[in-house]
């Protein structure tokens, strides 16, 4: 057993003095690789951001007044949290932090309103599903069927409230076989045969307007999940009415004030949804625990410092930075002049994609987790199999990204006949490349439920289904999902794999379907990085750069924010 010499600074052990030398001198080396890394990291985004917003380029009349209305407030009161009161301090920089990521997302859910589906079409989606659930619900309850038609029903219901029997056209020309000379056209077209009731919904004459649609079928649910919360943690009815109608309230106020801040009302509701409930939650929560609630003055101190300081300068009439990026850059599609260039079209695409992305990725990488985890042979021949696939899996995830898109491009393309560059050919090779990623965290969040628990399941009498679905899956989904948007952020920054679908450098109008032509953030960057123009090369390329790194920045603070609720739970 080695001791250590206090006086000396070196451990005895059985065979003679050990010096602490190297160890020492390997901790300061990984020290130094450790802030060497953050360095180079810092200067990057300080050299990006410089470019981008261009702070020096402004009055110092408007930098003055800026730092003195926002900058040195916030320090002062970052300065007191620091030193007299920790738990404001957690609390200030999530209250600050909270509404920006929201903000964030905000703009996500309205490209998804605006060019995904529409307002009418969300609310007959959901009128529909949830007639489904309910027909479901009561089947269940009034029949004690067979398994065969509980099996229709589940399949049937859904089926019918949401596709029904759509048409179909053939257009085909007959040929000889060995000649392939044409002999005549094969052509047919059937209407729709038995409409969904979805598409009956959507084609009423009468709908209430896109605003309302949204209060019903997106904000109601939202209350609804907000109300069950409160009542929960309060342990009171009134106060989860309380909760769940305040947010309806909310999200009416954000309808009635967008049209007066120039903005269209159902963008008022999705803000006010979006940003109003989860803050109003955190709120409750930091005044229910009743530790830190004067870290709640932190954001308040900054936003009424950043409209003083709006007011100030527009009074005194000092310039402002000349920024790239700025709201016209975020809403305007590309341009030849560089002032007038824009990333609008390259974020809806890279938000379409991503959708494409998860939803395919999603249910087929947790699948092939749950199946190699939970049901896999891990013995004889048959284990050996697996644990060969496995292998191959974790080898995958280090294949370089342009192998995947050659094999998009093989796939997707030339064997099944989709048009390249459209945004499910960018998803579904894109969905390749981070498929492995998913199915690996996936395995290790599984592996991390303790056996334990799913042996209580069995002793209990449960199935291995139910244990699988009632016991691992929730046990093991944060761990899953901080995993999954991990390899969405790595998703949203591919450029190679696009470049080999035929995705294009530059769309001028946005994709209105899967199946358009579109362009990606990470796409657009790379064509401007190609630009003569110096204001594209550093201006605009900044810009957009920045623009990618916040997003990948929002999706990865979610993961950590995942990891870490997860870790408090266990």
């Amino acid at each position: 057993m080695a001791t250590a010499d206090e006086s000396s600074g070196s451990w005895f052990g059985a065979d003679g003095q050990v010096s602490q030398r190297r160890g020492l001198l390997f901790k300061l080396s990984c020290l130094g690789a450790t802030l060497l890394a953050l360095l180079l990291v810092l200067v990057f985004l300080l050299y990006v951001a410089n470019d981008a917003i261009q702070p020096f380029t402004a009055d110092s009349g408007w930098l003055a007044t800026v730092a003195a209305t926002v900058v040195l407030p916030a320090l002062a009161l970052a300065a007191y949290y620091y030193r007299d009161a920790g738990p404001s301090g957690t609390v200030a920089y999530i209250s600050l932090g909270l509404p920006i990521a929201t903000t964030l997302l905000t703009g996500g859910v309205v490209i998804l309103f605006r060019h995904v589906i529409s307002p009418h079409g969300w609310l007959a989606l959901a009128i529909a599903a949830a007639v489904a659930a309910a027909v479901l619900e009561a089947h269940a309850r009034t029949r004690t069927a067979s398994a065969l038609e509980r099996l229709a029903v589940v399949v049937l219901v859904p089926w019918f409230a949401l596709i029904g029997i759509p048409g179909f056209s053939v257009d085909y020309t007959v040929k000889t076989p060995l000649l392939g000379q044409e002999l005549f056209d094969l052509t047919m077209s059937v209407p729709t045969l038995v409409p969904s009731l979805r598409g009956l919904i959507v084609s009423l004459p009468v709908l209430p307007t896109a605003a309302l649609s949204l209060l019903a079928s997106f904000t109601l649910p939202i209350a609804a999940v907000a109300a069950m919360y409160v009542r929960r943690v309060r342990e009171s009815d009134r106060a989860g009415a309380i909760g769940g109608v305040a947010t309806l309230v909310a999200a009416g106020l954000g309808m009635v004030a967008a049209p007066i801040a120039g903005l269209a009302p159902e963008t008022g509701v999705i803000a006010a949804t979006v940003v109003g409930t989860p803050v109003g939650l955190y709120v409750e929560s930091v005044q229910r625990r009743g530790e830190g609630t004067a870290g709640l003055a932190f954001p308040v101190v900054i936003g009424g410092g950043a409209v003083l300081a709006a007011v100030l300068v527009n009074a005194l009439g000092f310039a402002g930075p000349d920024l790239w990026l700025d709201w016209q850059f975020l809403n305007s599609s590309h341009s030849t002049t560089p002032a007038d260039a824009g990333i609008y079209p390259a974020l809806v695409g890279s938000v379409m994609m991503l959708t494409v992305v998860a939803v395919s990725a999603f249910p087929i990488g947790v699948g092939a987790a749950v199946y190699l985890e939970e049901y896999a042979p891990n013995q004889g021949r048959a284990g050996q199999f697996v644990e060969f696939i496995e292998i191959n899996i974790a080898n995958l995830a280090g294949v370089p990204s342009v192998v995947y898109g050659v094999l998009g491009l093989a796939l997707f393309v030339r064997t099944a006949g989709l048009q390249s560059g459209i945004v499910v050919v960018g998803g579904f090779t894109i969905a390749l490349l981070i498929l492995p990623i998913i199915i690996v965290s996936a395995q290790e969040a599984i592996r991390g439920v303790p056996d334990s628990m799913r042996q209580a399941s069995y002793g209990m009498g449960a199935t291995k289904w139910q244990t699988v679905r009632s016991v691992v899956l929730p046990r093991a989904m944060p761990g899953i999902l901080t995993g999954t948007i991990l390899a969405l952020g790595r998703a949203i920054g591919e450029t190679a794999p696009l470049l080999m679908v035929g995705v294009a450098a530059v769309v001028r109008i946005p994709p209105n379907s899967f199946f358009g032509l579109f362009s990606a953030m990470p796409r657009q960057i790379y064509s401007w990085s190609r630009l003569i123009s110096t204001d594209f090369r550093y201006g605009v390329l900044a810009a957009g750069v920045l623009t990618l790194l916040i997003v990948m920045l929002m999706m990865n603070a979610s993961a950590i924010v995942l990891r870490n609720k997860y870790q408090r739970n266990s």
